[in-house]
């Protein structure tokens, strides 16, 4: 049983994630997804906004014009102005930075947490790995939107605080894919060379088992990076995440609420901007997990030698009939 493709049925396919991690067989697998393509040019220029914002508006994103209030989307204000005269635009670019830095943060967090649990439980089977899937599962069977409340009630309101809190709510899967590439790989020829040479546990950890983990943890991360955007925002609208004069996309989100229906291009954008961000960077995970998965490439060689030889004898049937009348 194989989980997103970290194993194969040879040891010698068992490296091919790293080999395609270092450009060999990388670009040409992802490219063929052109969803993923898409996701990953449009993900880039929303990243590439964000951090240039700055330089892009040529409004600050906290000055007040009271009587520029509520206009609507013009060349001067693209995305128009909110309750206060705030360009919307420039604001939507800060919250950008705030929320992908949140995300990103966060998930970075979740895979340190999740990669430790993970490589400790699947490299030491028994009462360590018994444990420590028992702290997974407690912590999958706690609502997720409930712990995020509660802590955030806890603690004071913060980005560290909305990074830790979303961490902690990340990090379990991660650490059952890296436990069940650990225990697939333990038992590999390369891995019983490896202890023969005499390598310690921590060598054949990160030299051996962990560079062959990577595939699943690299997509896992990325659909993560969605997963604690959505969270943030999901914070944020509460009111539990990021406070006042700070903005993401998810505050913006809270203070449009009353101006939803007789203006609502304050809500729109930066809606639109979470979810182009979320669908794009599912799409790059879908592309990465194909380019990744050591089994990809085989099952698309294998569908095209189907599809071939389902068409080559049609084509050649073909060509016999347009030849028969002519001859």
């Amino acid at each position: 049983m194989t989980d997103l493709g970290t194993t194969a049925p040879l040891p010698a396919e068992a490296v091919a994630a790293p080999e395609r991690l270092r450009g060999g067989r990388f670009w040409p697998v992802f490219a063929q997804n052109r969803m993923a393509v898409a996701g990953l040019v449009i993900l880039g220029l929303i990243v590439a906004a964000s951090l240039l914002g700055p330089l892009l508006s040529p409004y600050p994103a906290d000055v007040l014009d009271v009587p520029n209030r509520y206009q609507t989307p013009t060349l001067a204000h693209p995305m128009g102005t909110d309750e206060l005269g705030r360009d919307v635009l420039t604001r939507v670019l800060a919250g950008g930075r705030l929320s992908l830095a949140v995300g990103g943060l966060a998930t970075m967090v979740a895979l340190a947490i999740g990669i430790t649990v993970g490589a400790l439980a699947g490299f030491r089977p028994g009462w360590v790995d018994n444990a420590l899937m028992r702290l997974v599962d407690l912590a999958l069977s706690l609502p997720d939107l409930f712990l995020l409340i509660l802590v955030t009630s806890i603690l004071p309101p913060s980005v560290i605080t909305i990074v830790i809190v979303i961490s902690i709510v990340r990090w379990m899967n991660v650490a059952r894919l890296v436990r069940a590439s650990f225990l697939s790989l333990r038992e590999r020829e390369f891995v019983e060379a490896a202890r023969a040479t005499g390598a310690g546990p921590i060598r054949i950890v990160l030299r051996h088992l962990l560079p062959n983990s990577l595939g699943p943890v690299i997509v896992a991360g990325t659909l993560g990076v969605a997963s604690a955007i959505i969270a943030e925002s999901t914070l944020s609208f509460l009111g539990r995440g990021v406070q006042p004069p700070a903005s993401s996309w998810g505050s913006m989100l809270k203070n449009a609420q009353p101006q939803i229906f007789t203006n609502p291009w304050l809500a729109v954008f930066p809606g639109a901007m979470i979810f182009l961000t979320v669908i794009s960077i599912n799409f790059v995970g879908d592309g990465l997990r194909d380019a990744l998965d050591p089994g990809t490439l085989r099952v698309h060689r294998g569908a095209r030698r189907m599809l071939d030889a389902l068409l080559v004898p049609r084509r050649a049937q073909g060509a016999t009939e347009k030849g028969g009348p002519a001859g």
